[in-house]
């Protein structure tokens, strides 16, 4: 089994994501923003699915996988222990159970890229989305950033 992929595209650009992506074998890029709109060009969701579809990479949108706003609002304000804590308990509802188990069997099958905003996977709720499919699958996660 393939590694468990994340990136951030806080500091790339749709290019540079999409070339890192194609390096790397990714053949979908499950986003995991609860939101899936961004003020940096090309990485809204319409915007971005269209240039990845362009590149043959499928675009996967699992908003029941994104942080919640109370964990969006720790997070912007550097708390990210408070993030996780309150990510963790959004994560073992069932609607976020059934997101996982459906990225964790198509990980099992397909090479998977997780997508949130944040550069530091640490400061990130994807670090604990690739977790928990690791914990399922054992396969290791590796951290991309965009060329």
């Amino acid at each position: 089994m393939s590694a468990v992929l994340t990136i951030g595209y806080e500091a790339g650009t749709q290019a540079g994501l999409i070339a890192t992506l194609r390096a790397e074998g990714a053949v979908v890029l499950a986003d995991v923003r609860a939101l899936a709109n961004s003020r940096k060009p090309g990485f809204s969701k319409r915007n971005l699915a269209a240039a990845l579809a362009e590149a043959g990479i499928e675009y996967w949108h699992l908003p029941a996988l994104g942080t919640p706003a109370a964990g969006r609002e720790a997070a912007r304000a550097g708390r990210t222990a408070e993030m996780h804590r309150i990510f963790h308990a959004h994560l073992a509802g069932t609607e976020a159970q059934a997101a996982l188990a459906a990225l964790t069997a198509r990980t099992r099958d397909a090479r998977v890229c997780l997508l949130c905003l944040e550069d530091d996977p640490a400061r990130c709720h994807r670090m604990l989305v690739a977790e928990a499919v690791t914990a399922a699958t054992g396969a290791p996660i590796r951290h991309l950033h965009p060329s």
